[in-house]
């Protein structure tokens, strides 16, 4: 059966950010859908209801005057035995004056920014009037708010479910990742490339394995590497991440950057992180 959320709220107050959130739980999002438009797209969701299981639509105050049917709307989820909640974002107007200026963003209405939240309140009154939730953000972080989310979508997941890590390997020699948060240089472990009978090989057969891994120095930095990865992770999840890459990386990331990366992920799944592995440059 389709469950429909419906975010709105203030310019500012975090729409964008709790769309994102929805989208990282597994629902289909969409932004600023005309509400004329959502009956329709409702009867698509109902006849796809495989695909279109939980929905996420924000209606503001870009819909303009076709605010004034938004009852309307509601009616027409009641009548369709469609299970929905309005879930409305706050925040006062200092908050909202500040983040306008820290982000010299120009309001959607299209007036000074303290006019434009003075109009857009009096427009946005009639959601407000109705909504099933209000959460205030004038104070909360975004891990904050993703808490605040999972538990008013009935999501129930550990933190560790919340973030999506991908470790990748990769060859200096190629250039570096563009998309990683973090990025650790092996090539000070000895070369595997320059030994007799590894150097067509990979960090995933066993004898380039055994010859990284007996290594001292390996052993030494895996145990720090290992940990601090470890220790740093509840941060990023409290701070709201959902996608994580920590990239290692060796000359030709065919050796040390593969055995290193498939330990990691090794590791890290042993502690219940959901974990995707990429070799990028193992077949130069």
């Amino acid at each position: 059966m389709t469950k429909f959320y419906i975010i709105s709220g203030m310019s500012g107050a975090g729409k964008s950010q709790a769309l994102k959130i929805f989208e990282d739980f597994g629902f289909v999002c969409v932004d600023n859908m005309p509400v004329q438009m959502v009956a329709d797209f409702t009867d698509i969701c109902l006849k796809n209801s495989g695909k279109y299981k939980n929905v996420v639509i924000s209606v503001d105050s870009r819909a303009g005057e076709a605010l004034k049917s938004f009852k309307d709307l509601l009616a027409v989820f009641k009548k369709r035995n469609i299970g929905y909640k309005v879930i409305f974002l706050n925040a006062s107007d200092s908050i909202l004056l500040r983040r306008y200026s820290e982000t010299r963003r120009r309001h959607p209405l299209g007036k000074s920014v303290f006019e434009g939240i003075k109009l857009e309140r009096k427009i946005m009154d009639k959601i407000l009037a109705v909504a099933d939730e209000v959460i205030d953000t004038s104070d909360i972080a975004i891990g904050e708010l993703k808490k605040v989310i999972s538990a008013l979508a009935g999501i129930q997941r550990s933190g560790k479910q919340h973030l999506n890590i991908s470790v990748l390997s990769f060859g200096y020699k190629y250039g570096l990742p563009t998309d990683a948060n973090i990025i650790y240089d092996v090539r000070f472990i000895a070369n595997p490339n320059y030994v007799h009978g590894l150097k067509l090989k990979t960090g995933r057969d066993e004898v380039v394995r055994r010859y990284i891994e007996t290594q001292k120095e390996f052993k030494v930095f895996f145990n720090i590497f290992s940990k601090l990865i470890e220790k740093t992770l509840p941060g990023y999840i409290k701070e709201g991440k959902s996608y994580l890459t920590v990239a290692i990386g060796c000359t030709g990331g065919r050796h040390r950057s593969v055995f290193a990366a498939e330990k990691l992920a090794g590791f890290l799944k042993s502690r219940k992180y959901k974990v995707k592995i990429n070799h990028r440059d193992i077949l130069h």
